[in-house]
Formats: C-alpha cells, sequence, structure tokens
C-alpha cells in the first residue's frame, strides 16, 4: 500500500496544493492592494511552481514501485533536471529554429530531447530500473521544465507597453497552471517509462528503437500542442473564410477574424488540445499498465517511502 491509497485529504500533493494556493491568492491581493512591486516574484514562483509540484508530488505518492527513487533524487530531478532542460533548449532552438512549416516540430524534437537526456542523467547510478519509476522520475524532470518556462512566460506577459501589468500575470500563470498537468510533465513521464522499461530488459540505460519510436511521437504531440492555435486558425477560414480574408492571405496579410471565426477558431483550438491531452493520457496509462505487470510478474513489493517501513 502506497502514501498514494490514503483519503485524498490527508496526502502530501492535497495539502502542498491548497497552502500553495491560499498563499498565491494572499500574494497576488496584497499586490493589488498596496501596489508592491516587490511581491511581484512572490507572485511569479508560487505561481509558475504550485500546479508543477502539485503534480510531481501526485505521481510520487501513487506509485507503486521498487525503493530505487528517494526524495532527494525526485526533487534533484525537478530542480537540476528541470533547469537543464530549459537552457538546453534555448541554446539548441536559437541555432536551430527558424520559421518554417515545420518550426514547431523541430521544437518538439529539441525540448523532448533536452528533457530525455536530463532524465538519462538523473536516472544514473540507480540500482535497478522499473517502467514506474521511470515515469515519476520523467515526470519530475518535466514538471521542473514545466515550472521554470511557466515562470519566463509569467514575466515577460507582466511587462507591456504600458508598463507593469498584475492582471497580465495572473491570467497566464492561472492558464499555464491548468494546462501544466497536460503537457511536458506528461510527456517526460511517458519518455521516461519508455527509457526505464528498456533498462529492465537489458539492465542498461541505452536508446532502442522502442525509446526512439516513443521520443518521436511525444515530439510529434508536442509540436500539434505548440502549432493548434495556427491549425484552429486554417480550420476557421477553410470552413468559413470570405473571399476578401483569402485575397488577404495571397497579398501576405493576416486577414482580420469576425466575431462568429473568433468564437469558432477558440472551439477549433481547444477541441484539438483536448485531444492531443487524451492521446497523451491514454499513452501514458498504457504505459502504468505495462509497470504494474512487471511489478506482478516479479512480485516486486511496495516501497518504503522517506525512510519509513512499508504501510500494511
Amino acid at each position: 500500500m502506497t502514501r498514494g491509497d490514503r483519503p485524498w485529504h490527508q496526502q502530501a500533493w492535497f495539502r502542498i496544493f491548497w497552502i500553495g494556493l491560499v498563499l498565491w491568492l494572499a500574494a497576488v491581493g496584497v499586490t493589488y492592494w498596496t501596489a508592491n512591486a516587490n511581491l511581484i516574484p512572490t507572485i511569479v514562483l508560487l505561481g509558475s511552481f504550485l500546479v508543477p509540484v502539485t503534480f510531481a508530488s501526485w505521481s510520487f505518492e501513487h506509485s507503486r514501485r521498487e525503493n530505487h527513487l528517494t526524495i532527494e533524487r525526485i526533487l534533484a530531478a525537478f530542480l537540476v533536471g528541470g533547469v537543464m532542460g530549459v537552457l538546453g533548449a534555448s541554446v539548441l532552438e536559437s541555432y536551430l529554429v527558424h520559421p518554417s512549416t515545420w518550426m514547431y516540430l523541430v521544437v518538439g524534437l529539441i525540448e523532448e530531447g533536452v528533457k530525455l537526456a536530463a532524465v538519462w542523467l538523473m536516472a544514473r547510478r540507480l540500482a535497478a530500473h522499473s517502467t514506474l519509476d521511470g515515469i515519476v522520475l520523467g515526470a519530475a524532470v518535466g514538471f521542473g521544465f514545466a515550472a521554470f518556462e511557466s515562470s519566463g512566460y509569467a514575466l515577460t506577459a507582466l511587462i507591456t507597453v504600458h508598463g507593469l501589468s498584475l492582471r497580465d500575470l495572473v491570467s497566464t500563470e492561472i492558464l499555464r497552471g491548468l494546462l501544466a498537468p497536460l503537457g511536458h510533465g506528461l510527456w517526460t513521464a511517458i519518455l521516461g517509462g519508455a527509457l526505464f522499461r528498456t533498462a529492465r530488459r537489458t539492465g542498461h540505460l541505452r536508446l532502442t528503437g522502442a525509446l526512439f519510436a516513443s521520443y518521436l511521437g511525444v515530439s510529434v504531440l508536442h509540436a500539434l500542442w505548440d502549432s493548434m492555435h495556427g491549425i484552429a486558425l486554417a480550420l476557421t477560414l477553410v470552413t468559413t473564410g470570405a473571399q476578401w480574408q483569402w485575397r488577404l492571405i495571397d497579398l501576405g496579410y493576416d486577414p482580420r477574424l469576425t466575431n462568429q471565426q473568433a468564437v469558432l477558431l477558440t472551439v477549433y483550438q481547444w477541441i484539438g488540445l483536448l485531444a492531443i491531452s487524451l492521446i497523451g493520457l491514454g499513452w501514458l496509462r498504457r504505459e502504468r499498465a505495462r509497470g504494474r505487470r512487471e511489478e506482478a510478474v516479479t512480485g516486486t513489493a511496495s516501497p518504503t517511502i522517506l525512510g519509513a517501513p512499508p504501510m500494511e
């Protein structure tokens, strides 16, 4: 029995989320009331890290696994792996990403590649590997990446031509917080599971055809996610575009959408994001099921957590 089997209100992830949410709301309220710009870093950090830390904790608590992952390794994966991923992606994208039809696919390949490399590094010297361990470690790296990336987007939204915008900062953090569980953490969890499943069979972390296929798959999901606005815009114009809008496109201008088209664009975009999320969640569920079967076959016992004895 794991901690994840306890009532949800007694689990650490639940306390982390609600305490963090209350503190973030308090920071936003006090900043709005006092106009104290010194509190902005507090809002950025709390808002950017709240959901990623919550879900990293949730994935750790809800996985039956051998006692190979410690809280120290999970924390290192979140912080070190997350920073390594962000820095590596930034350097590679500055050289390799250029405006083109395939731009978002290149971004997906780069970011999923650097996160996979970070998981690989964090998995060194583990005594053994299991698919469920890989999912947890991958989720930690992915959510760390998401947290640091979101803090950058939040700061960018804060700075406008009219000065600092608390409203734009808060709205950006809310949106990215809602979408965080369906992005980087999910995709890297899938990659971590695939990496560890290979290592479980061979005894070594290595690149195989199955792992490479998983890498390409999550990169495509990543690319579709990032390009969904453009895809939704294209679908909107194909289904409802007027002749004058197509003429503007031929001249190299972006056509202005009508109110009805703007609504349809939003609908298409959210339907697309939902479809991508369901594919990713279904894929992760299959990975978890494989991990459960592996443990059942090998007779793996439930782990101790933070040095505590196994729960009966």
